[in-house]
């Protein structure tokens, strides 16, 4: 158990976007700075790092040397880590566990991404990235189809009419619209009505364009030392209450899969709330930044933490429950919906949103005195995937 042993004394995220002008080494550095500068903290002082990547070969190249190189690393260990969307939390978990089994005393944690470079609409070629033999068992899957069949069963099940249930997922990508509007590290940052969500393109039925997030380029980092030392880099560290991670092992795609909720986000949240010692989730967490991938996954993810009652989500959208001045704000920086998805930078990226929000320093998306704040991950497809959760709070 981690709960309250390790601290984040410093974070950074570069801005999100189409980023042309610059390397997967000045993504880097532009997040990797301003950790720096917000832990009031040297280069030397570090003494181990993680890297999250994902799409390696395209991007920056394999192991963790392009990232020793590029921050000029002074010859410490540094690891590169991948865990599909999961690979920045991943990358984090990493440094966190390091400095609470005592290995160094400040560590850091960096995910990078640039996708916009690859030639690709979306995500490159993804045919053989979960093995052989998983490519001959779904030769066509893509991620807008896997969830749009989510949503399909979602609305089936729970008694929605199709166009019931577009209107509930339009409103969840209308909300992270107003809140990356506000963010000037946000990708896209003009809001969306519902019916321009409604009246978009399809992608994969019923999910349209503005269903569905983009891809990026992007960097995001954390520092991290033992709780009983936090005080002495800053006055407001962010603790680390839980950290979690659930892969499958495959029994949902084979025979076990009710269609409508992921079972590696149930998992991994029940761990994580027995963690940080959560018994409520409803009414102890007070911020969420999740996996919204598409604004299906954001919906069935309210269930699938706990948040929501099964099947009574879309209730609680319809209500407002995670409105910016909502119950529990879900997406307060605009999520992947606004961020797209740099794939090894996003569970760092969230992270950072709640850090700044505990901080009280989040501007005009600033919560009124939150306490914990949940990010989640999801990788893969419904049916097979892996769920990072990580909470960190205040003491």
């Amino acid at each position: 158990m981690i709960r309250d042993k390790v601290a984040i004394i410093g974070m950074g995220c570069s801005k999100f976007g189409e980023r042309w002008d610059v390397g997967f080494e000045d993504l880097a550095l532009e997040a990797f700075n301003e950790a720096l500068d917000d832990a009031s903290i040297e280069l030397k002082d570090i003494q181990a790092a993680w890297l999250a990547t994902c799409f390696d070969e395209v991007m920056c190249g394999k192991s963790a040397l392009p990232i020793a190189n590029a921050l000029k690393l002074p010859f410490i260990p540094v690891t590169r880590v991948e865990n599909f969307c999961a690979s920045g939390s991943e990358a984090l978990r990493g440094a966190v566990y390091a400095v609470a089994s005592g290995a160094c005393d400040v560590a850091l944690a960096i995910g990078v991404e640039k996708l916009k470079d690859t030639g690709y609409g979306g995500l490159p070629e993804f045919g053989t990235v979960m093995g052989t033999k998983n490519r001959l068992t779904f030769p066509n899957v893509t991620a807008p189809g896997a969830f749009a069949m989510l949503a399909t069963r979602y609305f089936s099940e729970y008694g929605l009419s199709p166009e019931k249930g577009k209107e509930i997922l339009a409103r969840i990508s209308v909300k992270s619209h107003h809140n990356g509007a506000m963010n000037p590290k946000a990708h896209l940052r003009r809001e969306v009505t519902v019916e321009d969500v409604l009246k978009a393109p399809i992608i994969a039925w019923p999910l349209g364009l503005y269903d569905c997030c983009g891809v990026s380029d992007g960097a995001a980092a954390a520092i991290v030392v033992r709780a009983e030392n936090a005080k002495e880099y800053r006055e407001d560290p962010i603790y680390v209450k839980s950290m979690q991670i659930s892969a499958t092992p495959g029994e949902e795609l084979l025979y076990k899969w009710d269609g409508v909720h992921v079972e590696t986000t149930v998992r991994a949240a029940e761990k994580a709330y027995k963690e940080a010692g959560i018994e409520n989730p409803r009414k102890e967490i007070d911020l969420l930044e999740v996996h919204d991938c598409f604004s299906i996954t954001e919906l069935v993810t309210y269930e699938d933490l706990g948040i929501s009652p099964r099947g009574e989500a879309w209730k609680d959208v319809e209500n407002g429950f995670f409105e910016l001045d909502g119950e529990v704000p879900c997406q307060t920086d605009g999520g992947l919906k606004c961020f797209g998805h740099p794939i090894g930078a996003s569970g760092i990226r969230m992270a950072y949103e709640i850090y700044k929000q505990l901080q009280g320093k989040a501007g005009k998306r600033q919560v009124e005195d939150p306490r914990i704040g949940l990010t989640h991950n999801l990788g893969g497809f419904p049916a097979m995937s892996v769920a990072a959760i990580c909470i960190f709070g205040i003491k």
